[in-house]
């Protein structure tokens, strides 16, 4: 089944209900997603320490790429 036209569907059908049935779906909905979340497993997360190891950043690097980064600033066709 086609997951656009499943939801398709069910909000044809919502919207057929009364506005207190269109409430207790709401409330029925976020109770839902609200279990789901808690849980849910939490994703682990890389770790960034060591990122830059082995990268040697000089003083003359850095001072290149600003030189490089502000030749044009400020430009004459803004």
């Amino acid at each position: 089944m086609n997951t656009e036209t499943s939801l398709e569907v069910i909000l044809n059908l919502a919207k057929q209900l009364s506005p207190f049935d269109k409430v207790r779906l709401v409330e029925q909905i976020s109770n839902q997603l609200e279990h789901d979340r808690i849980t849910a497993q939490p994703r682990s997360r890389k770790s960034l320490r060591g990122l830059w190891k082995g990268v040697d950043v000089t003083e003359a690097d850095i001072a290149a790429l600003r030189q490089d980064m502000w030749q044009d600033f400020p430009r004459e066709d803004i």
